[in-house]
């Protein structure tokens, strides 16, 4: 999926043109030939550079095996956690260490390729703010990968209104103001294309290669598909109502108010005009609970709203995000959303 950009504003650059960051878990046998391959590819590119694993609580050896690859190679930084708590953590402490204008992600199990990094900063070049790679032609399992796959990119896509064929996918680009003030929890770094179109991000997506598995095994099943499901709505909920919580509590909680009073009216009138029994129908617990149901829903919209200011005053975050400023005069925003050439 492609927008049409347009030519990027130039910013200052941090320190480094690009930051490579990969969650480890348990991946002794992968992880010295992941670096090596990164340095390698990145050595024969003009970028400026570091490499930031992030040790997930492995319990097999890979944490010194990276104490290991820290002493051999400077590029390297390493990141270990006190357990695990799963790879969305991983990433997020990645992005806060990284210090790269561009900060490419990837799996650290050997199936993403390296030498698709530098296609995917090219493409961002082109005036992206996140280029996603599609493994196209995916080496795993058909029934338990490729299928639940392609089942949640179709729904994910269709909720978040983001077509792209392959969300799980590790291997992409972003450039760092997208991701830097995220917060990330739950399973949220497959919804990371969402989350940044929240944000007003241009994306772009391109194929990528694909490896089988070398060594170990997957650490990731269908077991986790309910917990998708459940951040999956969190980022719905998120782009429809991220700024304005009480459009729908608040006009579902007038909706069940005003059904309640119509069924209530209903009855009243039933009972004054014919002096029908009321008491025993099913209706009048109906109507009370469509009440009592408007009013709750009513007083979460407000709860909302309250947290809503909380969340943005707090961090001194604008509802909105500028994507450049034009004219002499015109300060350059340090929250905005424009875009940085590595050129």
């Amino acid at each position: 999926m492609r927008s049409s950009p347009t030519s990027p504003p130039s910013l200052s650059l941090p320190s480094l043109d690009v930051s490579v960051v990969a969650p480890i878990y348990n991946e002794v046998d992968s992880v010295g030939r992941l670096i090596e391959s990164i340095v390698s590819v990145m050595d024969e590119t003009d970028f400026s550079y570091n490499v930031i694993l992030v040790d997930d609580g492995s319990s097999d050896g890979t944490r010194d095996r990276l104490r290991q690859l820290v002493e051999d190679y400077s590029q390297l930084k390493v990141i270990f956690f006190r357990r695990n708590y799963g790879q969305t953590a991983a990433m997020a402490a990645g992005f806060q260490e990284a210090e790269g204008q561009v900060i490419v992600t990837l799996d650290g199990d050997l199936q993403n390729d390296p030498k698709d990094i530098p296609k995917l900063i090219a493409t961002l070049d082109e005036g992206y703010d996140l280029v996603s790679g599609w493994r196209k032609n995916r080496q795993d399992a058909a029934l338990t990968r490729l299928l639940p796959s392609k089942i949640a990119n179709w729904l994910i896509g269709r909720v978040t209104s983001v077509d792209l064929h392959d969300y799980g996918c590790s291997l992409k680009a972003y450039r760092r103001e997208i991701v830097v003030d995220m917060n990330l929890y739950g399973e949220l770094h497959r919804f990371l294309p969402a989350l940044a179109f929240i944000e007003g991000a241009r994306i772009a997506e391109v194929p990528v290669s694909h490896h089988a598995r070398q060594f170990g095994q997957s650490k990731y099943g269908l077991g986790r598909t309910f917990r998708v499901l459940m951040d999956l709505l969190t980022v719905f909920f998120l782009k429809k109502f991220l700024t304005r919580p009480m459009h729908v509590f608040g006009g579902l909680g007038i909706l069940s108010i005003v059904a309640g009073v119509v069924l209530g009216g209903y009855l009243t009138g039933l009972k004054l005009l014919t002096g029908a029994n009321i008491g025993d129908r099913p209706l009048l617990t109906l109507a009370i609970l469509l009440l009592l149901a408007g009013i709750q829903l009513f007083s979460f919209g407000l709860l909302g709203e309250l947290l809503m200011r909380t969340y943005h005053e707090s961090q001194h975050r604008p509802i909105y995000r500028i994507r450049e400023i034009l004219g002499s005069s015109a300060p350059n925003p340090s929250n905005d959303g424009s875009t940085v050439s590595t050129n």
